[in-house]
């Protein structure tokens, strides 16, 4: 019940573990790792790809934007349906969620996972003061209000392991109505308590997809997890190679140009150009245009 996006892929049943085992042993056939996000869309979910089940969030406030046609099964963009404001006793069932999903990740031959603690989902709704105007002892400070997904996180980190245990957040990102008043303060708070738990890596989106926020998130991440840290949002390939050369992070994430690209990282070596991305075909559910279709480089098999 905690699914934002039509179609999504999960790992809550046996046939899912069973079917992602295929794309584990393939990636580890290359030599490769391979790392799944587990999530709960929180107030981002559509009852209608949730069984008609309503969505949950740490307080009764909507996101102001509408639903896309592409995550709502009708193919009409809708509101936003009103959450309902989680019970504190209903948090532990939750956090169990996570650690099965965690489990069933490693059943599934997956190297580990990554918690998804941004963008507006439900443990970053939790983190940030615009989303959550609890009372109990899971809002108001920042500590408060970084409980339930540090409670997340050290239960996957106990399931599977810490050192197969990631965890991104997005301090400054607006999407979905996300806004805080102490960006860095929460940046600091949260990557300390994760380094404490020794985890794997701490993954960091470091700007804001709208610009509304701004802040130094990565220097204020790295002076309070000294352990791996990936960034990412904007890179381009000089200055990734820049980041790591002056040691800021450990690692750089790609998404969209990954996307546009499927062999970016031979074209990073070669320097050769990169593939326009086409927004428009990022969500399709029906076609292979602009999901698969994107052309290699002329050398490549």
């Amino acid at each position: 019940t905690g699914s934002a996006f039509l179609n999504e892929p999960g790992i809550y049943n046996d046939a899912q573990v069973a079917a992602w085992k295929k794309v584990t042993d393939a990636v580890h056939a290359k030599d490769g790792k391979i790392v799944l996000q587990i999530w709960h869309g929180g107030r981002a979910c559509v009852a209608a790809n949730n069984n008609g089940a309503e969505p949950i969030a740490p307080s009764a406030i909507a996101c102001t934007h509408t639903v896309l046609g592409e995550f709502n099964p009708s193919g009409e963009k809708v509101p936003y349906e009103l959450p309902r404001a989680l019970k504190a006793d209903e948090l532990a069932g939750i956090v169990e969620l996570f650690v099965t999903a965690a489990k069933n990740a490693i059943a599934a031959g997956f190297d580990g996972v990554e918690i998804h603690g941004a963008n507006g989902y439900l443990l970053d709704e939790f983190t940030r003061a615009s989303a959550n105007k609890r009372e109990d002892g899971y809002g108001g400070s920042i500590e408060a209000r970084a409980k339930f997904p540090l409670e997340v996180a050290t239960a996957v980190a106990e399931a599977i392991g810490a050192d197969r245990t990631g965890y991104r957040i997005s301090p400054l990102n607006s999407f979905q109505d996300m806004a805080d008043p102490e960006p860095l303060a929460v940046t600091a708070h949260i990557a300390s308590k994760l380094s404490a738990l020794n985890i794997a890596f701490l993954h960091v989106m470091r700007a804001d997809m709208f610009q509304q926020q701004t802040g130094d998130v990565l220097k204020v991440a790295r002076e309070n997890f000294p352990g791996v840290i990936v960034a990412n949002m904007g890179y381009d390939l000089e200055q990734s190679t820049a980041a790591l050369a002056d040691k800021q992070l450990d690692a750089v994430a790609f998404g969209t140009k990954f996307l546009a690209n499927p062999d970016l990282v031979e074209r990073f070596r070669t320097g050769a150009e990169l593939n326009e991305m086409r927004p428009q075909f990022f969500y399709t559910t029906d076609r292979v245009e602009g999901y698969n279709d994107y052309a290699p480089l002329d050398n490549k098999a």
